[in-house]
């Protein structure tokens, strides 16, 4: 533990091993071996992220599969007790919303049931009170980021959940009380890495900048991958980074590119309490498969900000899947397109429908917009894939107007056409299908805090699956 690990003195190395790039992606259990082999002082885990957009926030779904999730878990939870060494999780349950947060912890109570170990679990929770953002949007204490406008107090009532970022505060008071097992909200990514050693002395824009490379686990490695494990090493003046299965390697320009993963500056890495400054950074070649990084430092930020993010409902979603394979039509697609899109509006325009938004999502042609020129540029696409998409203010709306779209664009005719059998092919049967709720991404914003302990809440529990004598 690492109540232990400072009795015993000052580390000279510190030993980090990130298992994979999100809970529920999976590892070669190999590779986890080789890690644990290696003596790790603790196993960091990312667990969310904002990629798979809004959705898994304001509905409080996880976007990680459960059965995978406890799979993950399962392996490791056992081998950290025998070890005797603690587990940090980040952002549980994809979003970090206190949803999320219940949903792995009863992953967490089902293994310790299944496996009979007893463990100290910190749960820290990031959903925020709204009551309390109200009064700090009054008090000015909350400014957007690029590309978000000003929050209003409307957007802010509006949002299902609202969740912070925090930083690796919470996480040393946790490892403090001497607990097995961290399980956190929504988290700044190099946090869930970094607290463990920054609690033990190291430095802490070294920490961080590990903490970046750990997040994506052996996403930094070559061939890069999200779903095996990689083991980082600090030392006071520099890190080590090394990828746990045989057929991959780190090299100087892997390591430094996954550094820029996800930033626009590539000398400034923002976060709560300021920011990593790369440009003394120094990337190394050990041997064939390790890098070591030296030289970051950290620039504090005048003031302590904790990034927001939260989602809001703003409808329901039905989409159809369709193909194009008519020169004809593809040559006159936009033109077609647009007249549908009008003809639906009209059809509506009577109904007592609220507010609907259409789209037709064309792939196919061009879909990668950074390829280069074609080599014929007057060479027209042979077929296209056409996703509509309706969204409304209830699934029924959504469902007429996608239909309604959908039989128009069939039947469409237009100059030249020789076939009036139909316009598109569709793979399934039926064509429509409904998606459910839509969600938008209605704070990213930044929050002025005097201190994080305030902000995020810690609760301990013991809890006990030896004495369970079937799973929870």
């Amino acid at each position: 533990m690492a109540e232990k690990l400072q009795k015993e003195g000052a580390l000279e190395e510190l030993r980090i091993l990130s298992p994979t790039a999100i809970l529920g992606y999976g590892f070669p259990l190999s590779s986890f071996e080789q890690g644990m082999a290696r003596h790790p002082h603790v196993i960091a885990v990312d667990a969310g992220s904002t990629d798979p957009g809004p959705y898994y926030l304001g509905s409080g779904e996880s976007f990680t599969d459960r059965a995978a999730v406890k799979r993950d878990l399962k392996i490791m939870i056992p081998a950290a007790k025998e070890a005797g060494i603690p587990i940090i999780i980040g952002s549980a349950g994809g979003a970090g919303a206190a949803s999320h947060l219940q949903f792995t912890l009863e992953i967490i109570k089902e293994i310790l049931a299944e496996v009979h170990l007893k463990l100290k679990i910190a749960v820290i929770n990031s959903e925020l009170p709204k009551e309390s953002l109200l009064s700090a949007l009054r008090a000015g204490k909350i400014t957007p980021l690029a590309p978000a406008e000003a929050l209003t107090e409307e957007m802010l009532l509006a949002s299902s959940a609202i969740v912070g970022q925090m930083g690796e505060t919470p996480f040393i008071e946790a490892l403090d009380q001497g607990v097995d097992l961290i399980l956190a909200g929504r988290a700044y990514d190099p946090s869930v890495f970094a607290a463990f050693a920054i609690r033990e002395g190291f430095d802490r824009a070294l920490a961080l900048h590990l903490g970046k490379i750990l997040e994506c686990a052996a996403i930094a490695a070559l061939p890069g991958s999200g779903s095996d494990s990689m083991l980082g090493t600090l030392r006071h003046d520099h890190f080590i980074v090394e990828p746990l299965a045989d057929n991959r390697r780190c090299t100087t320009l892997s390591v430094a590119a996954h550094t820029l993963y996800e930033k626009s500056d590539p000398y400034h890495l923002p976060g709560p309490g300021g920011a990593l400054n790369l440009t003394g950074s120094k990337f190394t070649q050990i041997d064939e498969r390790r890098v070591a990084v030296s030289g970051t430092t950290f620039d504090p930020s005048e003031t302590y900000g904790i990034k927001l993010e939260g989602a809001r409902k703003i409808g329901y979603r039905t989409i159809s899947i369709a193909g194009v394979s008519d020169p004809i039509m593809i040559e006159k697609i936009e033109e077609i397109l647009a007249a549908v899109k009008e003809r639906v509006i009209d059809n509506f325009s009577a109904s007592n429908f609220g507010e609907f938004h259409l789209n037709f999502n064309i792939y196919g042609r061009d879909g990668i917009a950074l390829l280069p020129e074609r080599a014929d540029e007057n060479r027209a696409p042979q077929e296209l894939g056409i996703i509509i998409e309706a969204c409304a203010q209830t699934q029924e709306e959504a469902n007429a107007i996608c239909g309604f779209a959908r039989s128009t664009a069939l039947h469409f005719g237009y100059e030249g056409r020789i076939s009036t059998a139909g316009n598109l092919a569709f793979p399934f049967s039926p064509s429509d299908a409904e998606m459910g709720e839509v969600y938008q991404f209605s704070l990213y914003h930044l929050l002025e805090v005097a201190s994080e302990s305030a902000l995020f809440p810690i609760e301990y529990l013991e809890i006990d699956g030896s004495q369970c004598d079937e799973p929870m």
